[in-house]
C-alpha cells in the first residue's frame, strides 16, 4: 500500500502550527508528513509550548484579512484553543490591552500594518511579539520598521520577525487561491488597465506562486504558453527562484527544507508548474456541473469553504418560517471528503447509505442498554455498568456523525431546490452535448419560457455554444440570438467581448470528447427520475423536518451520471505530464510552450514587457508578434514526464477544472490504468481567485463588454 502523501493543505497546516508554535517545530510534525488520516488535514491535539513553569503559553492572534483567510480555511476554533490562542482579532478592529500576553501577528508585509504593529506595541497592548509575514518583507519596508521601533522605543516587545511564505489560500487539499480578488481577469484582460498596475498585479502572483512552491518544498521546471500573462509570470517566477536559489547560502530548497524525492525512475522527482491565461478556455468558468462541490459554489455561493442554507421551520406538516444556517464544509467532515468530487445523484444515495447505518448503530447501542433512544442514554442508571460504558464512548462519534449528516440533508434540500427552480440538471445535460446544437435548436431554447427562473443560465449556455460551435454565426443571426436573451430578461453585455475573443479560445480550446463510451446506452436508469433514487431517502428527509413538499420538490430532477471527459486544460495538463499517452491534438497544441529552469544555468529568458500581460492581444497559439522570448525547449525536454503538477490559471479558477484535474489523476494513476506505469499522479491547482459564474459574467465579462463597444 502506498504510503500517504502530504497534500498542500497538509504542508500549510505543518507551517501554521510551527507559527502558533512561536515557531518552535511541533514534536509531532517534526519535518515528517502531516498525519492526516486522523484528523484529515487539520491539527490533532498537541502539547502547546511551555513557560519556564511548565505552564502553557496562552497567546493573542492578530490578522489581516488575508491572513483571516489563510487561517480559517484550513482550522477551527477549536484547533487554535488546542495551540494556547485564547482570542483572535483583526489588525484593523479596535483592540484592548491585554498586558504581558503574547501576540502572534500572521499579516501581509505593507506599510499599514507595521505602523500598526508599532502603535500596538508603544501602547503596550500585548509583549512580547511574535511578528509573522504573510510573505516575504521588502528591503525598503524592514528598513522603515527598524526605524519605526527605534523611535517608538518597541524594540524590547519584539521576541521574533519570520518571512511565513502562507500568503495563499487552501479550500480543498490540493486546491488554492491566491485571494486577489474577482476582477483580476477584467485587469488582466481590459485596455484600461495601467502598466503599473498589470506589474502589480504580476508581482502579487509571482509572489503568491513563490510561497506555493516554497511550502511544497521543491523547485519545479515551469511550462506556459508564448505570449500573455502566463510569460510574465513565469519569466518573473524564473528570476525569483533563480536570484533566491543564487543568493542564499541556506536556501528555503536546502536542507530540512527540501521535500523528499517523490518518485524514481525516469520521472523527474521535481514537480512541473504550468501557468496558462485564462483565455486558452472560458467554458468552465461558464459551464453548470453536476459534482456535489460544483454545486455547492455554484448554487450556494460557498466562500473560503463557508455557506449559507435557507431551512424551512415546520410544525404538523406546514411552513411556520425559514431559518438561515451557517456551514463550515472543512476537511474534518468524512461526508464532504468521500463525496465533494462525486455527482450528486450518487450523494444523494450516500445520504441514505450512512442514515441508515448511522441508525443501525444507534440501535445496536441502545438495544444492548436498554434504553429507548441515545438521548436517553445520559439520564439511564437502569444499564448494565459495561454496555454503558461501551454506549458513553461511542456517543461523541454518533452525535457528531448525525450531526454532519443532519448539515447535508439540509444542504442537499437546498441544492434540490436550486436545480429545480432553474432547471441546472437539463442545461448540464445540453451542454454535454453543446457542439450538436444547431442554430434553430439554440434560438428555441433561449426563447422557451420554461427553461428555468434565471435568465443568466440562458446566457450562460449560449456563451458556450457560441464558443465551442464551429458554425459561423452571421451579424443578422447574433442579432436574433442577442434579441431573445434581452426578451429572456438577460443583460447581453458581455456578447460584444465574448465576440472579440471567440477566436482566440477557438484556436486554444480542445474539444472535449469523452474518454470512455457514454453509460447511457447501457443502462437507461441513469436517466430514470430522481425521485426513484430511494424512497426510504424521502422518507429520511422527511422525518428530519425538512421539507413534507420534498417528494414534489425532487420529481422530475433527472438522475445521470457524466461521461468522463477532459477539458482543454486536463489535456494541456497531460500532454506536459505524460506525453507519451497524450493525444497529438493536446501535444501539438503545447509544442511551444516555454520551458524555464531555475536550476539550470541554461533555461532562462528575457523579462517581458508589462504591456503583454494584456493576453487576448498576444495569446494566439504560436505567439505571433510576442515581444519577450522566454526558452524554446529542447525535444527531450518537451517529452519529459512527470509525477506532479501544480497548474494555475491567471484570471480566475473553476471548481470544474479542479474536480476534471483530480479525475485525470485518479484515471491514469498506478494501478488504475493499464496505461499508466510508476507513481500516482498528483495535480495541484491553482488560481488567482475562485469565481462562480455568476461574478465572472456579471463583474467582469459585462464589464470588458462595456469597453469593447
Amino acid at each position: 500500500m502506498a504510503s500517504h502523501h502530504q497534500t498542500l493543505r497538509d504542508r500549510q497546516v505543518a507551517s501554521i502550527e510551527k507559527i502558533l508554535n512561536l515557531n518552535h517545530v511541533p514534536p509531532q510534525s517534526s519535518d515528517a508528513q502531516h498525519d492526516s488520516t486522523a484528523a484529515n488535514g487539520l491539527i490533532k491535539p498537541s502539547t502547546p509550548v511551555l513557560n519556564a513553569d511548565g505552564e502553557p503559553i496562552w497567546k493573542v492572534l492578530v490578522f489581516d484579512d488575508l491572513g483571516r483567510d489563510v487561517i480559517s480555511s484550513v482550522l477551527r476554533v477549536n484547533d487554535l484553543r488546542g495551540w494556547g490562542v485564547t482570542i483572535h482579532l483583526n489588525i484593523r478592529s479596535s483592540r484592548h490591552a491585554i498586558p504581558d500576553v503574547p501576540v502572534l501577528y500572521l499579516v501581509e508585509p505593507t506599510a499599514s500594518n507595521l505602523q500598526q504593529i508599532t502603535s500596538d506595541l508603544s501602547r503596550n497592548l500585548y509583549s512580547p511579539a511574535y511578528i509573522n509575514f504573510l510573505s516575504s518583507i521588502p528591503r525598503p519596508l524592514l528598513e522603515d520598521f527598524a526605524a519605526q521601533t527605534a523611535t517608538a522605543g518597541t524594540a524590547e516587545s519584539i521576541a521574533q520577525v519570520y518571512d511565513q511564505y502562507l500568503n495563499f489560500i487552501v479550500s480543498e487539499p490540493d486546491l488554492f487561491s491566491l485571494g486577489m480578488g474577482k476582477e483580476i481577469y477584467w485587469a488582466m484582460n481590459s485596455a484600461q488597465t495601467k502598466d503599473e498596475d498589470l506589474d502589480a498585479n504580476v508581482d502579487r502572483i509571482v509572489s503568491g506562486l513563490f510561497s506555493v512552491v516554497v511550502t511544497m518544498g521543491s523547485i519545479p521546471v515551469i511550462r506556459c504558453p508564448k505570449g500573455g500573462a502566463a510569460e510574465m509570470v513565469a519569466a518573473k517566477l524564473d528570476r525569483k527562484l533563480r536570484d533566491h536559489i543564487l543568493n542564499s547560502k541556506d536556501n528555503l530548497f536546502s536542507g530540512t527544507n527540501q521535500r523528499p524525492s517523490a518518485s524514481t525512475g525516469i520521472l523527474s522527482s521535481r514537480p512541473v508548474l504550468i501557468i496558462v491565461d485564462r483565455n486558452i478556455d472560458l467554458i468552465p468558468m461558464l459551464s453548470h456541473s453536476w459534482t456535489y462541490q460544483s454545486l455547492v459554489h455554484e448554487v450556494l455561493n460557498m466562500h473560503l469553504n463557508r455557506i449559507t442554507v435557507e431551512t424551512s421551520v415546520e410544525e404538523g406538516g406546514v411552513v411556520k418560517a425559514n431559518k438561515k444556517r451557517s456551514y463550515d464544509l472543512n476537511s474534518n467532515d468524512f461526508f464532504w471528503t468521500r463525496n465533494a468530487s462525486i455527482p450528486f445523484p450518487q450523494v444523494a444515495e450516500d445520504i441514505d447509505a450512512e442514515l441508515t447505518r448511522y441508525k443501525n448503530d444507534a440501535n445496536d447501542i441502545t438495544r444492548k442498554t436498554g434504553a429507548s433512544s441515545i438521548e436517553d442514554l445520559q439520564d439511564d442508571s437502569s444499564a448494565s455498568a459495561q454496555h454503558l460504558k461501551a454506549a458513553i464512548t461511542l456517543l461523541p462519534e454518533l452525535k457528531e456523525r448525525k450531526a454532519i449528516l443532519d448539515m447535508h440533508m439540509n444542504i442537499a434540500t437546498a441544492l434540490l431546490k436550486g436545480i429545480k427552480d432553474r432547471q441546472l440538471d437539463n442545461y448540464y445535460q445540453l451542454e454535454e452535448n453543446i457542439t450538436r446544437q444547431s442554430k434553430a435548436q439554440m434560438l428555441d431554447l433561449l426563447i422557451d419560457p420554461d427553461k428555468g427562473k434565471e435568465p443568466l443560465d440562458k446566457l450562460r449556455l449560449f456563451i458556450i455554444w457560441f464558443l465551442s460551435t464551429e458554425q459561423d454565426v452571421s451579424r443578422a443571426e447574433m442579432d436574433r440570438f442577442e434579441e431573445a436573451l434581452r426578451t429572456a430578461g438577460a443583460d447581453t453585455t458581455s456578447l460584444a467581448y465574448i465576440k472579440r475573443v471567440r477566436e482566440i479560445t477557438r484556436m486554444t480550446m480542445m474539444s472535449s470528447a469523452p474518454s470512455q463510451p457514454s453509460q447511457t446506452s447501457t443502462s437507461n436508469e441513469l436517466f430514470r427520475g430522481f425521485s426513484s433514487i430511494s424512497s426510504r431517502l424521502t422518507d429520511r428527509f422527511k422525518d428530519a423536518g425538512l421539507g413534507a413538499n420534498f417528494e414534489g420538490l425532487i420529481s422530475g430532477v433527472k438522475n445521470f451520471l457524466p461521461a468522463n471527459k477532459d477539458l482543454t486544460l486536463t489535456k494541456i495538463t497531460e500532454s506536459l505530464m505524460d506525453p507519451q499517452n497524450a493525444s497529438s491534438s493536446a501535444i501539438a497544441k503545447t509544442e511551444n510552450y516555454l520551458y524555464f529552469d531555475p536550476r539550470s544555468a541554461n533555461a532562462r529568458g528575457t523579462m517581458p514587457p508589462a504591456s503583454q500581460a494584456r493576453s487576448q492581444q498576444s495569446s494566439m497559439p504560436g505567439g505571433l508578434g510576442t515581444v519577450g522570448r522566454g526558452i524554446e525547449a529542447s525535444f527531450g525536454q518537451r517529452r519529459q514526464g512527470f509525477s506532479e503538477a501544480i497548474v494555475f490559471t491567471v484570471g480566475g479558477g473553476s471548481m470544474d477544472e479542479y474536480g476534471n484535474l483530480q479525475d485525470w489523476a485518479k484515471r491514469t494513476s498506478g494501478a488504475s490504468s493499464a496505461a499508466s506505469v510508476g507513481p500516482r499522479k498528483r495535480v495541484v491547482y491553482g488560481s488567482t481567485e475562485l469565481v462562480n459564474a455568476k461574478d465572472f459574467v456579471v463583474g467582469e465579462l459585462a464589464r470588458l463588454g462595456r469597453e469593447s463597444v
